[in-house]
């Protein structure tokens, strides 16, 4: 494991007196924080230990302008010292952002609870405050997370990528990218509006003639970093149904992996009692899900990305689950819709959108695009 090998960890080598006599922290030693690429990549490894295992790790970070303005980088020295004379040798203290933010990854903390935590940040936080001045100490802002337990409770957005970095800097990589895919969202999504104007018209008489209730069915989703939007469909079920139906399977669906045995339904049930006979129509043939364009168009969800989950859904995601509403912005359509559907697993599901984050470009949306008409002609898969 990467936290485990000695030779990533930060050089130490003592310092005398006289090499820096004004050093405030006793015991001085001049330790060099590994480099910002090695501390995010050994990051990544141990969140996906921690997925794998259930065992919590804390990530702890400490910033400021000063360092920044640090001549000779004795704050940072004094800083770096003090952490690292209170933390174990299996920890790895580097630049979380390279001489703006450091570090500080504690593994295997096991399953600490509320006291634990508490403890781990009392002991950081008093030794960062005796290393340098009072007044040093208040312009420096130390944050502690602990993964993966605050995943789940983080809604938003820059505060869930903290524990992400590596999303983040790939996201600004290619920023370029997104902004042509915004581009497209909006072209696509007005031409799609417009086109289907007539379809809309008709699907909206023949819902509010076939069944009581509104004509669209609004729901809170789940998008990019935990954020919620209301998430628009045209209404294929009965009004003033019992959600707690598909509550329940969803919960043994994503604990089992996702077969259960009736047609591997992701989200949907096979022979739902609560969906009306236009209600099936619509969705074998995906109609139901033509007012998501305007979600496309407020930039709620995209084009092409990761189906967006109910909340209560994402409630019970696994931590590995939780990535595929991290990576990209929810989508209309995407590897599920053109190469499973309601056929494939749950795990299955999950697995597509990761990939697709691994390997976008704009040209994988434009075929993905193109091939999705013709799976909501055949309804392979479709419940």
């Amino acid at each position: 494991m990467a936290t485990t090998k000695p030779a990533r960890l930060p050089r130490i080598k003592k310092v005398s007196a006289e090499d820096d006599s004004s050093a405030s922290y006793e015991g001085r030693l001049q330790i060099a924080p590994i480099q910002e690429a090695i501390f995010v990549q050994m990051l990544r490894l141990e969140r996906r230990r921690s997925e794998r295992s259930g065992k919590q790790f804390m990530l702890v970070l400490i910033s400021g302008d000063d360092f920044q303005t640090d001549l000779g980088g004795l704050l940072i020295q004094n800083v770096v010292a003090a952490i690292s004379s209170n933390t174990r040798e299996t920890d790895v203290l580097g630049w979380y952002e390279q001489d703006v933010t450091l570090g500080l990854l504690m593994t295997e903390i096991g399953q600490a609870d509320a006291a634990t935590v508490d403890t781990i940040i009392q002991k950081i936080s008093v030794a960062v405050q005796r290393a340098v001045n009072s007044v040093a100490y208040h312009r420096l802002t130390l944050v502690f997370r602990v993964f993966p337990q605050e995943i789940a409770k983080l809604s938003n957005g820059d505060e869930l990528v903290t524990l992400y970095p590596d999303i983040s800097s790939k996201r600004g990589s290619k920023r370029r990218g997104r902004l042509l895919k915004r581009g497209m969202d909006i072209f696509g999504s007005l031409f799609a509006l417009i086109v289907f104007f007539p379809a809309f018209l008709v699907i909206a008489l023949l819902v509010k003639l076939t069944s009581k209730g509104p004509v669209l069915f609004a729901q809170k989703r789940v998008g990019q970093f935990g954020r919620e939007f209301t998430f628009f469909k045209f209404r294929t079920m009965h009004a003033d149904n019992d959600p707690q139906i598909h509550r329940e399977y969803v919960t043994k669906l994503i604990a089992g992996g996702g077969d259960l045995g009736q047609g591997n339904g992701v989200y949907k049930l096979v022979n739902d009692p609560r969906v009306t006979p236009l209600g099936r129509f619509l969705r074998k043939s995906s109609l139901d899900e033509l007012p998501q364009f305007v979600n496309v168009l407020m930039n709620d969800m995209s084009l092409v990305g990761p189906r967006p989950p109910l909340p209560y859904e994402y409630e019970r995601y696994q931590t590995w689950h939780k990535r595929r509403v991290l990576e990209l912005k929810p989508g209309l359509t995407g590897l599920w819709q053109i190469e499973g559907r309601s056929r494939t697993t749950f795990d299955e599901m999950v697995r597509m959108d990761i990939r697709y984050a691994n390997i976008w470009s704009l040209w994988l949306d434009v075929k993905i695009v193109m091939q999705t008409p013709a799976a909501m002609l055949s309804g392979r898969g479709a419940c």
